[in-house]
């Protein structure tokens, strides 16, 4: 017998392979990081000696899920400005807020936050956009949490940066102090075409390209960004971006709403992915994002949550489950966007989002061990017949029993093995005193 570090065993397993495929009794082999072997219980157990051995009967193993779009410590910000307009909420009280308030401290705790709500419903892999992300960075880490994460690049100044250049140069920062690291990986990212130059776009691929990292940008969020553009460059936004070079594999592009035909048809041309973020786009009623299109057209869409500002939560099953209604209504057609293929966005198609599927988002021998597993036996996901089905439409993130990150158990039955939730939810509710004085709230 092999000695291994870890086997899960006699639960059914969904793969998320290309087949699609579903094990009853399944097992799964680990060891290190990565995963050794996957099969039924009856063939794994007798190969191996495992240090650990999780019980999984009753449950569901699933790889963990993959959030491709948020801004971690937001936490802080959760609920400070609902039912607004996307440019209302953003100069008028998002922007002062952070203006105010953000600084290492409350960047470190907020995303410590985010990691613990992410991890209790199920999320093991987070892309994030936000400012000092190098205490999102450490946060993370200390988690045990994988992620793929930038520094907001802004044409004015941000609570780290005052400058562009200072803003480039943080990116630089980033890229060279978590390079190769296991679980901490840099994408560049400006913040949006409305809120940076050309020339800052155009430095910001030069560092991407300098050290082959992805671009991520938010894009076309409503109606009202697509109509500046449009008077700003004389032409669609994502023309601009291929005059510029920035349509590639590398490009990720956060939300993607008001994309026509021909948007669609140039990131399928050039590989670019899209992050769907569904309720953030309800919310702020930015509008319902093509993603039906965007899928037929071949573009990899992935799904995120956005930040806690503007969705309120992290709960990826949630996320789910408003992908695929919203859809649904949009388009008064309830086969669009079913239960499987949106499973498939938030897991192999969010690992591919990010240019990781190599790595993460299905469970196949040789990658991460990136698991959760669900609890299935209670009320509401009581009677079975399509896991797919139960994940998107009656399953919530407290079904999420044990996550396994990078084959390291970091939950097990719902405690926290890596994080103090209680000291860091105090932490927090410290920092919001300070910013509810600082708001006048």
């Amino acid at each position: 017998m092999q000695d291994i570090d870890l086997i899960i065993c006699g639960g059914k397993a969904l793969l998320m392979d290309d087949h699609n495929t579903c094990l009853e009794k399944a097992a799964i082999a680990i060891h290190a990081s990565s995963i050794l072997n996957v099969g039924k219980t009856e063939d794994i157990l007798p190969k191996y000696n495992a240090k650990k051995t999780i019980n999984a009967e009753g449950s569901l193993i699933l790889p963990g899920l993959v959030n491709c779009h948020t801004h971690a410590a937001m936490t802080c910000f959760r609920g400070i400005a609902d039912d607004l307009e996307l440019m209302d909420w953003l100069n008028h009280y998002i922007f002062p807020a952070e203006a105010k308030n953000v600084d290492p401290h409350l960047a470190y705790w907020g995303s410590l936050l985010a990691t613990a709500e992410m991890i209790k419903s199920g999320t093991t892999t987070f892309c994030d956009m936000y400012i000092f992300e190098d205490e999102t960075a450490r946060a993370a880490k200390a988690a045990g949490m994988r992620c793929l994460l930038g520094e907001v690049l802004f044409d004015f100044p941000s609570p780290s940066c005052k400058t562009p250049e200072e803003g480039l140069a943080y990116t630089r920062m980033l890229a060279e102090k978590w390079h190769h690291d296991p679980l901490i990986n840099i994408m560049v990212e400006p913040h949006a075409l409305y809120t940076c130059s050309p020339a800052l776009l155009r430095n910001a691929q030069k560092i991407a390209d300098n050290y082959q990292l992805m671009l991520g940008v938010h894009l076309l969020e409503n109606q009202s960004e697509c109509r500046e553009l449009q008077e700003k460059f004389g032409k669609s936004a994502v023309a601009f971006l291929e005059d510029i070079g920035y349509l590639h594999e590398r490009l990720l592009a956060f939300h993607c709403v008001c994309f026509s035909a021909e948007d669609m048809d140039l990131f399928a041309k050039y590989g670019c992915k899209v992050s769907h973020n569904p309720a953030s786009n309800m919310k702020l009623a930015s509008g319902v994002a093509p993603v039906p299109d965007m899928l037929k057209a071949g573009i990899t869409v992935g799904l995120g949550t956005d930040g806690c500002a503007s969705n309120n939560t992290l709960d990826m099953i949630r996320e789910m489950s408003t992908a695929a209604k919203l859809h649904k209504v949009a388009r008064l057609d309830p086969t669009v966007m079913d239960a499987q293929t949106v499973v498939r966005m938030a897991t192999i198609n969010g690992a591919k989002a990010l240019n990781m599927d190599h790595l993460i988002g299905s469970l196949e021998v040789g990658k991460k061990a990136d698991i959760i597993i669900l609890g299935m036996h209670k009320p509401h996901l009581t009677p079975i017949y399509s896991e797919c089905s139960h994940l998107v439409y009656a399953a919530n993130g407290a079904d999420v029993d044990t996550v396994i990150i990078n084959g390291k158990v970091v939950m097990e039955n719902r405690q926290l093995l890596t994080i103090h939730e209680l000291d860091v939810m105090n932490e927090v509710r410290e920092i919001a005193v300070k910013i509810k004085k600082s708001m006048n709230m």
